[in-house]
């Protein structure tokens, strides 16, 4: 059985991208990055929204010139063996191309416990929009949560409108670009 987690790049006023839509100022640093790739060893699968699985596709294929590092390569071959559950209304069959992919309509609590209870480690779940009904539901295990020294004023809030989680710290660690990493478990 797994256990279900929310990771997420978020400004310190609490939002994951601006009232643009921007979220290009949580890009993360090499140091960041290289502690993204490191936990992927322990998540089993991955459950996104359209336009996070959309932003996603960028791992899917290995570029044709050489600007990706080591880093890079390593945690796009690490993506392309994760299942993911992709949760989206507009996609198709037609415009949904991965071979390490499953795309569902909707997605219910008592479908995401299925998921989470067949799933062999941690199950991440990524997006606000697509986390937001487990967040109100209890159902989250591990925040994981890289907090970007900057205010950006509104936009896209990291967590829904009512969530109220009783949390413990499990790891905390601070960047050089002064990014803040805070991994909380619920209580």
């Amino acid at each position: 059985m797994g256990t279900l987690s929310f990771t997420t790049a978020m400004s310190l006023d609490g939002y994951i991208a601006d009232a643009n839509g921007d979220f290009q100022w949580a890009a993360p640093s090499e140091e960041i990055f290289q502690l993204h790739v490191d936990r992927m060893d322990a998540v089993a699968a991955e459950v996104l929204g359209r336009k996070t699985f959309e932003l996603m596709r960028y791992w899917e294929r290995e570029p044709e010139d050489e600007t990706w590092g080591e880093l890079e390569h390593a945690f796009a071959r690490r993506w392309r063996e994760l299942p993911l559950v992709v949760v989206s209304s507009t996609l198709t069959e037609t415009d949904f191309h991965s071979d390490h992919a499953r795309l569902v309509r909707s997605l219910d609590l008592s479908t995401l416990a299925q998921i989470v209870a067949d799933a062999p480690g941690e199950v991440e779940i990524f997006g606000p929009t697509t986390a937001a009904p487990a967040m109100l539901a209890g159902m989250i295990h591990d925040l994981r949560l890289f907090i970007v020294p900057k205010l950006v004023g509104g936009g896209l809030r990291a967590f829904p409108e009512g969530a109220n989680l009783g949390l413990r710290l499990i790891e905390d660690r601070v960047f050089d670009n002064g990014t803040a990493y805070l991994h909380y478990g619920a209580s």
